[in-house]
């Protein structure tokens, strides 16, 4: 039964494709003041951006019996007017990126209207929702950074795996050498979550433009690695770690150093990451001093907040942090927190870090407004990265 509703969703979808296509040979009427985000196909179509944040979804369709949106998990359901065309309008959003699936007859579907975005384990349509004062995350008239996808050989893995490499502007203009940050994405995301929702080259390049940031490499490895036994490195412990571990320090940081020119030292190497990403830079980069001198954690659920998160010891975690703090403190240029002031997280993380700073450590802290979302981590970027390589 489930087969045969998957079909009748694609038939479905293939169907809304060619209707929609059709929307864009008539002048639409759009309700006065809204816009149409970056994320949708069709710029002159749906879903449209109201002007109190709400959201209006307009799907054409006179075959399905039920069309519901699931927008960051609230399900809104559609109403069917005249001439097989849907409508609903959303709640007021809180400004940024947000995934959202259409659920047809049942059956979770990506939209055609919106691009696609591999997060929460699948692909999944997207509505980016604008913030004010946040131009550093959009394309800027300032020179511009290059992405490439290129393949490494990783002996953990035994395959040829991707990285995304951010290069800042002026990398092929001249010889010198860069720092690099080593950025981790979340559970459920690849390497391609930071460069494609999380906005790094638009980051990098406003802040490297403005000269709040230094010109840095930015290297996005995906971190589900398979482990010579047949299954995952995963978990919040030092054990869990270790698969990842070894796949970052024994084969994407040898292939950076080798194939880009990168300054081969401690203090020009940061590592920092969001949820799970964050829970792995903080392990692996807090105990690995002697390979990263700065580090920042985002949004992780290591301290709390999420399920199977309890009793977080800091000393057996990361040994010397409170009873040799002051060494602790020595070994790092920058070691910065942050998390979404509407996570589940955050009162977790902001204990945390009050044991630690009333404990001696030198934690830099920020909160932002929102949950556990891209805007929040595009912000502890832009932060984190204006600390860096100073």
């Amino acid at each position: 039964m489930k087969t045969i509703k998957s079909m009748f969703a694609v038939i479905l979808a293939a169907a809304f494709c060619c209707e929609i296509a059709a929307q864009g040979v008539h002048r639409e009427n759009f309700p006065e003041g809204s816009y149409s985000p970056v994320t949708n196909i069709n710029r002159n179509g749906y879903p449209r951006v109201l002007q109190d944040n709400s959201v209006m979804f307009r799907v054409n369709s006179s075959q399905a019996q039920n069309i519901q949106i699931d927008l960051g998990g609230n399900k809104y359901d559609m109403t069917k007017q005249e001439g097989g065309i849907w409508t609903v309008t959303t709640k007021p959003q809180v400004p940024g990126f947000h995934y959202y699936s259409l659920i047809i007859d049942g059956v979770s579907t990506a939209d055609p209207a919106s691009q696609s975005f591999y997060g929460c384990s699948r692909w999944s349509s997207a509505i980016e929702i604008a913030e004010t004062g946040m131009s550093d995350f959009e394309v800027q008239n300032v020179p511009h950074g290059e992405v490439r996808t290129v393949y490494y050989y990783s002996k953990v893995d035994e395959s040829w795996r991707p990285l995304m490499v951010y290069t800042p502007a002026d990398y092929n203009e001249n010889l010198q050498e860069y720092p690099v940050v080593y950025i981790q994405h979340g559970g459920g995301e690849d390497h391609r979550g930071w460069m494609e929702q999380g906005r790094t080259a638009q980051i990098m390049d406003n802040l490297i433009a403005a000269g709040k940031a230094k010109p840095m490499i930015v290297v996005s490895a995906n971190s589900n690695v398979r482990s010579r036994n047949g299954g995952f490195g995963g978990g919040y412990s030092w054990q869990g770690m270790q698969t990842f571990r070894s796949e970052l320090l024994e084969n994407v940081i040898p292939f950076v150093e080798k194939n880009y020119r990168v300054i081969k030292d401690r203090k020009s190497r940061a590592m920092c990451g969001l949820s799970m990403g964050g829970g792995q830079s903080f392990y692996i980069g807090l105990r690995d001093p002697e390979v990263f001198a700065n580090v920042g954690v985002f949004s992780t659920g290591m301290f709390g907040g999420i399920s199977g998160a309890s009793n977080f010891d800091l000393e057996t975690e990361v040994p010397g942090i409170l009873t040799d703090t002051k060494a602790f403190n020595k070994q790092f240029d920058v070691f910065f927190m942050s998390c979404g002031e509407q996570d589940p997280r955050i009162d977790y993380t902001r204990n945390i870090v009050k044991k630690m700073r009333d404990g001696g450590v030198e934690v830099l802290f920020n909160s932002y407004p929102g949950d556990h979302e891209w805007q929040v981590w595009r912000k502890s970027l832009h932060e984190f990265a204006q600390y860096l390589f100073k």
